[in-house]
């Protein structure tokens, strides 16, 4: 190969030097960047409509976890445009493989929320079931699903289907040694799997400063053969554009493909935490003016493509969404314990099935 042509394959592997963008912080329209289209109207008001919803679902999860409901919970406020078009971006065959911070775009995918709360309300593991709705459990370790992400690609590109599996994964996940080895994998594979950073600036309080030196997460992609592109991850229209061209470049067996949103998490890391200890107001207030939701309502406004009809019937169907929720979770669950028995293998042991009955007869022992 000679090195016109290498630099022309590295260049090609390089994200823009800028995140893309194609609405402004105030909600007006920018100059379309090259190489990119726009959405479809009826896909950016849909998204908008999952955007209140989801937020507003997050809101009554925060709630949630103040009445003991949940034992803890991540909220992605500020996050939602990155958490929708996520899945918004994918088809119903594909995969997704969330982390612990990706309840709204579970709720997006369609996933009943009670469902998705499971884990966190300390039930199950995982409350919904992964095969059916072709979603991956909730991953609280950092990066390890992104391994799984490229697994479960390569099986797919192995047996002939045309399917994606996108990972999501947060700035702090890409310093553990797993998402360097899932971009490995996937790369040398060409694996149809894309790996989406929600880059929200902190992994709980360590600030990207400290955990990495490279002009942006996207740049990482490069040492592997993968290509990357970044992403103002506040700017719906963007996030989707670009996510969807992620998506065609995977599904059209071209290989994985990385892409970096810079976004913000407007809350603390978790209800647990205290993030005045670690970064001031002032940063925050900058932040919320490019709030993801407010800008994307200007835009739709501005194109006529947004009544108050329209944002009205969005707001009551997220306090419906809310009602119902609130409805469910606080209805107490009665626990059986002969389920700690259940899934642990496929095929119960003599042993598994000589103690469960051995727990059956003390509880009914305790009954009579």
């Amino acid at each position: 190969m000679s090195t016109k042509t290498s630099a022309k394959a590295v260049r090609e592997l390089l994200p823009s030097q800028a995140p893309i963008r194609f609405v402004d912080e105030d909600g007006s329209a920018v100059k379309a960047p090259a190489g990119y289209a726009a959405p479809p109207d009826d896909l950016l008001r849909a998204a908008y409509r999952w955007m209140v919803v989801g937020r507003r679902f997050d809101t009554q999860a925060t709630a949630l976890t103040k009445q003991g409901r949940l034992a803890v919970y991540p909220s992605s406020r500020g996050q939602e445009a990155c958490q929708v078009a996520g899945v918004l971006a994918l088809r119903e065959r594909d995969w997704l493989f969330p982390t612990y911070r990706d309840s709204v775009a579970l709720v997006a995918r369609g996933l009943d929320p009670v469902e998705v709360l499971t884990l966190l309300r300390g039930d199950w593991h995982c409350g919904y079931d992964p095969a059916a709705t072709r979603v991956a459990p909730q991953c609280t370790p950092l990066a390890t699903q992104v391994l799984h992400a490229t697994g479960m690609a390569e099986a797919m590109r192995r047996k002939g289907e045309d399917g994606v599996v996108m990972a999501f994964i947060g700035d702090g996940g890409t310093s553990e040694g797993d998402f360097h080895e899932a971009l490995n994998f996937a790369a040398v594979l060409k694996a149809p799997v894309v790996f989406f950073v929600q880059n929200n600036k902190y992994a709980i309080s360590v600030p990207l400063a400290k955990q990495s030196a490279a002009p942006a997460l996207a740049y990482k992609g490069v040492g592997y053969g993968v290509p990357a592109e970044q992403v103002d991850g506040n700017d719906l229209v963007a996030v989707l554009s670009v996510l969807g061209a992620a998506v065609e470049h995977a599904r059209s067996g071209k290989g994985p493909f990385l892409v970096e949103a810079h976004t913000y998490r407007m809350d603390a890391h978790t209800n647990a935490d205290d993030a005045t200890r670690y970064r001031d107001d002032d940063e925050v207030r900058r932040w919320s003016a490019a709030d993801p939701l407010p800008r994307l309502e200007a835009y739709l406004r501005g194109r006529g493509l947004l009544t108050d009809e329209d944002v009205e019937s969005a707001r009551a169907q997220g306090e419906s969404f809310a009602a119902d929720l609130r409805a469910r979770m606080n209805a107490d669950t009665e626990p059986d314990l002969l389920e700690i028995f259940d899934h642990v293998y496929a095929e119960p042991t003599p042993q598994l099935l000589e103690q469960r009955e051995q727990l059956r007869a003390e509880l009914n022992a305790q009954e009579s």
